[in-house]
């Protein structure tokens, strides 16, 4: 056991630590991917199993200054700017119980480490759930979920990460543990600290313990999907945008992803609806009556077809085609959507944000698209390529004027840079 290891088995048990070379190599690789090729491999991965050790654990590296990349299952380990340096990798994976699930009140309190899809099974025994469509549902945990803001096409209806969280409790890079927010919906004590570590990718602290509120499930269930010319998909989508329709998730397709789907030819509009059956049917059917009229291919999707379709859809935007491909987050003006999507070989924009997935190949097409969504008064970043790509280009793409104020909140929380090291915007 090397030193690093040796010091931190004082810590919590010496069977929670794994040294680097004990790893298997597809481990290995996966932390790789996010760390500059230059450096050196982690010293060991750590797995606390409480709170407290976790804090334990981060005091010491604080102590010693060694540099830290926390993780959960390591889904998103990859997403955004790779770290300078690691000494130790810290998974929250077993810090994953359930603290308390108000099913009166629609809250839940859950610890960093557990599984997005075993919270929502503990839900679903209530006839409740969490509104949020994370990316590689099977293995995100509710920390990693926080720490990269991964929200997707739910939040047509409930909004993003931030707007669903209530309460967070994290440990400071000095080992000291915090806490902000509550336990209730109505809670407006004190500084709004989820929104800021909604996406802070792990920079300023490690989230040990989250607050959501959550929905009742509802009753029935149906997918409209419209196909067609870019023209006739655009006014659909703002028939959609202006009406008293209310989808819980829809979103705009690119051509190659409705081919992949097994859809008709041409851009897609994929709505589903979720209420009581009378609703659902009419708002369904109202949607296809729009499609009819500008003449796109319409279809409805029910029960297992449904199911299905969603999943299969989850899955293209999680499976990179190619170890090669690069895989972006973008946002602009949701009038300017299809524009983008006419560009893009295979993507998804949600209809009413305008943020979105899009996927290349080349970097020059990723920088070509950056400025067309630049033009439309948004953005693109990167969220998984291969590291010499990330190291060649830009990640995050940042143009506003809020750089040293950020830095400056990195100073504040992590003075010794200690936390995910050159991960977030500008190397912070």
């Amino acid at each position: 056991m090397n030193a690093i290891a040796s010091s931190l088995a004082s810590i919590i048990a010496e069977k929670a630590i794994y040294p680097w070379e004990n790893l298997e190599l597809s481990q290995q690789k996966q932390i790789q991917q996010a760390i500059i090729a230059s450096a050196k491999p982690p010293n060991c991965i750590v797995y606390p199993s409480t709170q407290d050790q976790l804090a334990a654990v981060i005091a010491e590296a604080h102590h010693q200054n060694w540099r830290v990349l926390p993780c959960g299952k390591s889904s998103k380990i990859n997403w955004g700017g790779l770290v300078k340096s690691a000494d130790i990798v810290v998974s929250t994976e077993r810090i994953n119980q359930l603290i308390q699930h108000a099913v009166g009140d629609l809250t839940v309190t859950v610890e960093a480490g557990m599984q997005f899809s075993h919270l929502q099974a503990i839900l679903a025994k209530s006839r409740q759930f969490l509104a949020l469509d994370p990316s590689k549902p099977e293995l995100a945990t509710i920390g990693g979920i926080v720490a990269t803001a991964d929200t997707n096409s739910l939040r047509q209806r409930y909004g993003s990460v931030r707007d669903q969280l209530l309460g967070i409790t994290f440990v400071r890079a000095d080992g000291q543990i915090a806490k902000a927010g509550g336990r209730v919906v109505k809670n407006v004590a004190g500084y709004d600290l989820m929104k800021l570590f909604t996406g802070s990718y792990s920079t300023l602290g490690v989230i040990s313990q989250v607050t959501f509120r959550v929905y009742p499930l509802a009753e029935t269930s149906s997918t409209v999907v419209l196909t067609g010319t870019a023209e006739a998909i655009s006014q659909a989508a703002n028939t959609l945008r202006s009406s008293a329709l209310t989808p819980t998730q829809a979103d705009l397709l690119s051509t190659q992803l409705t081919s992949k789907l097994g859809l008709n030819q041409g851009l897609g509009l994929i709505a589903r609806f979720q209420s009581i059956s009378e609703s659902v049917k009419e708002q369904s059917n109202r949607l296809l009556a729009v499609g009819e009229k500008l003449g796109l291919d319409g279809t409805i999707y029910v029960h297992e077809e449904e199911g299905s379709l969603w999943q299969r859809l989850r899955e293209l935007m999680d499976d990179s085609v190619t170890d090669s491909a690069i895989t972006c987050k973008i946002g602009v003006l949701p009038t300017a959507t299809v524009e983008i999507l006419n560009q893009a070989e295979l993507g998804l924009i949600h209809l009413a944000s305008g943020l979105g997935w899009l996927q290349f190949e080349d970097k020059n097409q990723v920088l070509k698209m950056r400025q067309q969504c630049e033009v439309n008064r948004g953005f693109l970043s990167i969220l998984t390529a291969p590291n010499p790509i990330k190291e060649s280009i830009d990640i995050w793409g940042y143009s506003g004027n809020s750089l040293q104020v950020m830095r400056q909140i990195k100073a504040q929380f992590d003075s010794k840079n200690i936390l995910s090291p050159g991960r977030f915007v500008g190397g912070i």
